[in-house]
C-alpha cells in the first residue's frame, strides 16, 4: 500500500492505516492531508481519508473521496478494498462483494481481502462462493487452524457434511502428538464434538460413537459428551446402555424434561401424539413412582405423570401435586397446569378436585382426608386458581366472584389485581382492566414485570399517553422513546402500533411497526461479527445453531405481527388517499402544466431531502470530531408524517408481503393479506394463488369463503379479454375452477348457500354468508340482515359445573356489529344488535354493558372506586377519567 509514494509519504500512509486500526481518526486525517498536499490525486490516500471520515459519521464526504480515489487509481486493490469496506459499513453487502471481487482481480492472493469476502459470503448465504473462498484461503495459508475449520464449516453449510468430516480429519493429521496445549484444550474439545455431530448428521452413528469414545480424554465438556453419547446410543438401538446413561444424567439434573423423554424412549414408552394404551400408562406410572422416590425434591417427576394419567389416578396425582403448591402459595400454578386443559376431560377433573379442596378448607380448614390444619392463605390461593380456571373456560361471572372473594380475603396480594385485570380484559372492559393493572403496579413500584403488564393493559385500552408515562419509570434517564427502541422492546412497539392503528393514526402506527422490522434487520446484522469470532474461538456447534436460527428469523411471531400491521396500514393509505384543495386545483390544469408542476415538486423534495441529510451529518460530525461514533440520532419524524407521504403504498406493502410469504407460508393471515394487496394491484393470478392457498389451509374459514366469492365475482364480471395477459388469466381460471370443490358446477349464490348449510349454528359463518349474499345481490340486504339478527346463541352447560359458557364470543359479536353498521349500512339493525349484545356481555365497554366502566354508576367505572369488592385505596395513584392525578409526577424513577 502506498508503494507509488516517496519514502516519507509512504511512511505517512502507513500511519494513516495504523491510525484507522487504532481509531485515532484525527491523527489519520492529519497524515492524509499531509500526503494530499503534495499528491492531491493519490487514489489510495484519498480512499483511506474517506474511510477515516466514514468512521467519524461524515458519510457524504467519505463516499465522494473514495469514489475519487477509485477513479484516480482504478487498478489499485487498496482503493477497491476500501470501497468495499465503506459499503459494508452501510450494510450494502452485495455492492461490497462486487468491490472485493474487483480487488481480487488485481491481487488474487490477498489474504485480508479474501477473509473479508468470505465473511460477506457467509452473511449473504452465498454458500458456493463461501466454499470457494475458504478453500483458496486454506491453499494460501495451510498452517492456520482457522482456515481448516473455516473450510470445513463452509462445506457443512453447503450441505456437504461428509466432506467437512474429511477436512477435519485431514487437519487432525497435521497436529503433533502432544496437541493440544493446555491453553487450547477447550477449543480442541469443541472441534471434536463438532466432528462427532457431523458424523451423526450424515448417519454414521457407529463411527461417531467410536470417535466419541476414542477422544473422551480430550473432551472437556463432559455433559455435552454424555448427551451426545446417549443420542447416538438411541439411534443405534442400544437402549439398555442408553437407559443407564439417562439415569446418570437424571442424577445430575432431575428437572430436565428431555432426559425423562429420552428415558421413556429407551423403555419403549414414547408417543409423538401423547396417546398411550392402558398397559403403557401402567408401566409409565410405575416408572415415575420409582423415580419420585429416588428424586424426592424434583418437580418434573411429579408433574410429567399428569400428562398421561387418566380418571381417578389423574385426580389422585394432581391432588398430590397441587396441594403443597397451594399451601406454599405458588402464583404460577395455573400456568404450569394450563397445558392439561387441552386433554379431554382433565379440565373437568381439575375443577372437581379444586372445588372439593375449597369446600373442605372452608368447612374444616383442612384438605379432604387430611389431619393437618392449613394456613388461611391456602383458601386465598385456591380461590386464585379457580378464578383463572373459570376465566380460561369463559365462565367470567364465576371467575370475577372468585377473584373478588380472594381480594376481600387478602387485599394486599398484587397477583390478585393482575389476574382480575386479565379477566376484565377478556370480558371486554379494557378501561377497568387498565385501572386494575395500575392498582397492582402502585402496590410495588420497583417491580418491572407488573409495570410492563400495566403498560400493556393501558395500550390495549388505547391510553397511549398514559402508557408512555408509566413505561418511562423504568427507562434510563426518563428517555422513553429512544431507550425502549434501543432495548428492542418489541412487545411495547407492537402494542403501541396496534393502538395507534385502532385510533386511525396511521403515521405513528407505521412508525412503530417499521421500528420492529428494523430490530429484525439489526438482529440479522448482528450475526456478522460472529462469522470470524466463532471460527477463531471454535464455538462451532453454537455457530451452526445461530446460523439456522438466523435463517428462520423472520418466521417469528413478532416479525409476522409487525409486517402484517405495516401492510394493513398501507392498505388503508391506498383505500383513502388524502384529497387536498391543491390537488383539486391541479386536476383542472392542462396536462403539460401538470407535468411541469410535478417535476418541480420532485426537484424540491429532492433538494429538501439532501439538505436534511447534510444537516443531520453536520450535527453528527460536530459532536464526533474526536472520532467518537454511535452518536444518538435525532428523530426528525416523531409522528410518522413522512411515512404517510409514500408515493406507492402497494409497492411498500408488497415488500413486506414477500417476506411473509417466504417465512410464514402456513399462516392464514399471510394469504389473506396477499389477496387484499393483489386484488388492489389488479394482479389477479397472484390473488387467485392466494385464494388457493387459503382453501388449502382452511377451506371452511369465513375469511377464505369471502375471498373465494369476491375473486370469482370480480373475474366473472370482466369482459372477454383481448390482451394476451387477459387470455392467459381466462384460460387458467377455466382450467382451475373445476378443481375447486366449493364451486364445482355451481353458481356463486348456490355455493354461498351451501356454505351456510354447513355452518348454520356458527355466528361468524352466518355473518360471512350474509355479507357475501349482499355483495352478490344488493337487493337481498334485508334478507342478509334478518339472517344475522335471527342467529341463535346457544348457552352450553359444562358437565354440571358451576355456571355456563356462551357459544358467541365477544370478538365475533363486535365484528358482526361493525358488519351491520359499516358494510350493510343498517344503523337500526346495528343498534338492536348492540342492545342484544349488551345483555350478553354486561362488562363490555364496546356494547356499553350495564356492568362496564362505560356506564356512570357501574361497579368498574373508572371515576368511582376501581373495584367494588376488595380494592383498597392505595393513596398513590388512581385512574380518574383516563388521567393520572398529579401525584404520579412525584413518583421516583426506579432503575
Amino acid at each position: 500500500m502506498g508503494a507509488s509514494l516517496p519514502p516519507k509519504e509512504a511512511n505517512l500512509f502507513k500511519l494513516i492505516v495504523k491510525s484507522y486500526e487504532t481509531k485515532q481518526y484525527k491523527k489519520g486525517l492529519k497524515a492524509a492531508d499531509a500526503i494530499l498536499k503534495k499528491f492531491p490525486n493519490h487514489g489510495e490516500t484519498l480512499s483511506m481519508k474517506g474511510l477515516t471520515l466514514n468512521c467519524m459519521d461524515r458519510k457524504t464526504e467519505a463516499y465522494e473521496l473514495v469514489r475519487l480515489g477509485v477513479k484516480n487509481d482504478i487498478k489499485s486493490h487498496v482503493c477497491w478494498h476500501v470501497f468495499g469496506l465503506l459499503y459494508r459499513s452501510d450494510r450494502e453487502y452485495r455492492e461490497a462483494i462486487k468491490c472485493y471481487r474487483n480487488a481480487l482481480r488485481i491481487d488474487p492472493d490477498n489474504i485480508e481481502i479474501l477473509r473479508d469476502l468470505s465473511l460477506l459470503q457467509a452473511q449473504m448465504r452465498d454458500l458456493s462462493g463461501f466454499v470457494e473462498t475458504r478453500q483458496q484461503l486454506l491453499t494460501l495459508k495451510p498452517n492456520q487452524r482457522m482456515n481448516w475449520i473455516g473450510f470445513a464449516v463452509a462445506q457443512h453449510l453447503h450441505s456437504n457434511a461428509s466432506k467437512a468430516v474429511e477436512i477435519l480429519e485431514a487437519y487432525e493429521g497435521t497436529l503433533e502428538d502432544d496437541y493440544p496445549p493446555a491453553n487450547e484444550r477447550c477449543e480442541h474439545s469443541e472441534m471434536l464434538l463438532y466432528k462427532v455431530s457431523l458424523l451423526e448428521e450424515i448417519g454414521s452413528f457407529e463411527r461417531a460413537l467410536g470417535e466419541l469414545h476414542k477422544k473422551e480424554p480430550e473432551i472437556v465438556d463432559k455433559l455435552a459428551y454424555k448427551e451426545q453419547e446417549v443420542s447416538l446410543l438411541i439411534k443405534l438401538g442400544r437402549l439398555e446402555e442408553a437407559d443407564k446413561l439417562y439415569r446418570v444424567l437424571l442424577s445430575m439434573n432431575p428437572d430436565n424434561y428431555r432426559y425423562y423423554e429420552g428415558l421413556q424412549k429407551c423403555l419403549g414408552l414414547h408417543s409423538e401424539n401423547g396417546q398411550f394404551s392402558s398397559d403403557e400408562i401402567e408401566r409409565l406410572n410405575a416408572l415415575y413412582q420409582s423415580l419420585s422416590q429416588q428424586y424426592t425434591w424434583s418437580s418434573a417427576v411429579k408433574r410429567i405423570p399428569l400428562d398421561f394419567l387418566q380418571h381417578e389416578k389423574f385426580k389422585e396425582s394432581a391432588g398430590n401435586y397441587i396441594k403443597p403448591l397451594l399451601t406454599k402459595g405458588v402464583p404460577s400454578l395455573f400456568s404450569d397446569l394450563s397445558s392439561l386443559y387441552d386433554h379431554p376431560g382433565k379440565a373437568d377433573n381439575l375443577e372437581h378436585l379444586v372445588i372439593e379442596m375449597e369446600h373442605s378448607i372452608r368447612a374444616t380448614g383442612k384438605y379432604p382426608g387430611s389431619d393437618v390444619k392449613e394456613p388461611p392463605s391456602t383458601l386465598l390461593w385456591t380461590l386464585f386458581f379457580l378464578a383463572q380456571h373459570y376465566d380460561w373456560r369463559g365462565q367470567y361471572d364465576v371467575a370475577l366472584s372468585k377473584i373478588n372473594e380472594a381480594i376481600e380475603h387478602t387485599p394486599t396480594v398484587i397477583d390478585l389485581y393482575s389476574v382480575k385485570s386479565r379477566i376484565l380484559k377478556h370480558v371486554g372492559d379494557l378501561t377497568a382492566a387498565a385501572a386494575l393493572a395500575n392498582e397492582a403496579r402502585c402496590m410495588d413500584l420497583a417491580d418491572r414485570y407488573v409495570n410492563s403488564e400495566c403498560v400493556k393493559r393501558m395500550l390495549q385500552a388505547d391510553q397511549v399517553t398514559l402508557a408512555e408515562k408509566t413505561a418511562v419509570l423504568f427507562t434510563k434517564d426518563g428517555d422513553q422513546h429512544n431507550n425502549l427502541h434501543d432495548m428492542q422492546c418489541m412487545w411495547y412497539e407492537l402494542a403501541c402500533g396496534e393502538s395507534y392503528f385502532r385510533q386511525g393514526d396511521l403515521g405513528r402506527a407505521l412508525k412503530k411497526f417499521l421500528a420492529v422490522e428494523k430490530h429484525y434487520a439489526d438482529i440479522s446484522e448482528d450475526q456478522f461479527d460472529f462469522h470470524s469470532y466463532c471460527l477463531r474461538k471454535m464455538t462451532l456447534r453454537s455457530y451452526i445453531d445461530m446460523l439456522k436460527f438466523q435463517d428462520r428469523l423472520h418466521a417469528f411471531p413478532y416479525f409476522h405481527k409487525a409486517a402484517a400491521g405495516a401492510i394493513r396500514c398501507y392498505l388503508k393509505l391506498y383505500d383513502s388517499p388524502k384529497s387536498t384543495a391543491e390537488e383539486d386545483e391541479m386536476s383542472k390544469l392542462p396536462a403539460a402544466q401538470k407535468k411541469k408542476i410535478k417535476k418541480q415538486r420532485k426537484a424540491e423534495a429532492r433538494a429538501k431531502k439532501e439538505a436534511e441529510s447534510k444537516s443531520e451529518e453536520s450535527t453528527a460530525s460536530a459532536v464526533s470530531k474526536s472520532g467518537k461514533r454511535n452518536v444518538k440520532p435525532v428523530d426528525h419524524d416523531p409522528h410518522g408524517e413522512k411515512l404517510l407521504q409514500v408515493e406507492d403504498p402497494m409497492a411498500e406493502a408488497s415488500k413486506y408481503l414477500k417476506l411473509l410469504q417466504k417465512n410464514s407460508p402456513n399462516s392464514l393471515e399471510t394469504h389473506l393479506l396477499s389477496f387484499e394487496v393483489n386484488m388492489r394491484k389488479q394482479k389477479l393470478l397472484l390473488a387467485f394463488q392466494a385464494v388457493k392457498q387459503l382453501l388449502k389451509l382452511d377451506a371452511e374459514n369465513p375469511d377464505s369463503h369471502r375471498c373465494l366469492i369476491k375473486f370469482f365475482l370480480k373475474t366473472g364480471s370482466m369482459d372477454t379479454p383481448s390482451t394476451e395477459a387477459g387470455k392467459l388469466l381466462w384460460s387458467v381460471l377455466e382450467a382451475e375452477r373445476p378443481s375447486i370443490i366449493q364451486l364445482q358446477n355451481k353458481a356463486l349464490l348456490e355455493a354461498n348457500k351451501e356454505f351456510l348449510d354447513r355452518h348454520k349454528g356458527s355466528l361468524i359463518h352466518r355473518a360471512s354468508y350474509a355479507e357475501m349474499l349482499y355483495v352478490l345481490d344488493p337487493s337481498k340486504k334485508s334478507e342478509a340482515t334478518k339472517l344475522i339478527e335471527d342467529s341463535p346463541n346457544n348457552v352450553v352447560p359444562i358437565n354440571g359445573a358451576v355456571g355456563t359458557v356462551r357459544e358467541w364470543k365477544l370478538k365475533e359479536c363486535i365484528a358482526v356489529h361493525k358488519l351491520l353498521d359499516t358494510v350493510l349500512l343498517e344503523p337500526d339493525a346495528a343498534s338492536r344488535w348492540k342492545w342484544r349484545c349488551a345483555e350478553l356481555f354486561p362488562y363490555s365497554t364496546y356494547f356499553e354493558g350495564k356492568l362496564s366502566s362505560a356506564i356512570p354508576n357501574s361497579e368498574y367505572n373508572s371515576s368511582s372506586k376501581i373495584t367494588k369488592n376488595g380494592a383498597v385505596p392505595m393513596g398513590q395513584t388512581q385512574l380518574i377519567d383516563g388521567k393520572l392525578q398529579d401525584a404520579f409526577e412525584n413518583l421516583s424513577v426506579v432503575s
